[in-house]
């Protein structure tokens, strides 16, 4: 099963993106095309690149972070209270037509 997220880039652009519930919400963004988000560790919870910012329903919706996420977006001048490192949501746990801000590049 295939979820819908709109994606608002940096620029506030806006682009919708189709992804499958089995991968995380930074592959399916780069599957996808949306170059800001770097990933450098790959989806390993040990960079910080793929941060984004949600609505507070979703971020509140979702799986608690990991100490080690939290740690990350620590490290981030831009972390919002409902920031997330999108190699760590999944898309199956995020509702259809979710919107999600990709943060200003550290």
């Amino acid at each position: 099963m295939s979820k819908t997220v709109e994606i608002i880039e940096r620029d506030g652009q806006r682009r919708t993106i189709t992804a499958d519930e089995g991968v995380s919400l930074m592959e399916a963004m780069r599957d996808n095309g949306v170059d800001e988000v770097l990933a450098l560790c790959g989806g390993c919870c040990s960079c910080a690149t793929c941060h984004v910012i949600l609505p507070q329903d979703v971020f509140a919706s979702l799986p608690a972070m990991s100490d080690d996420e939290d740690d990350l977006l620590d490290s981030s001048d831009h972390r919002e209270a409902n920031s997330r490192l999108s190699c760590q949501v999944s898309m199956a746990d995020l509702p259809d037509n979710a919107e999600c801000r990709v943060a200003p590049e550290d």
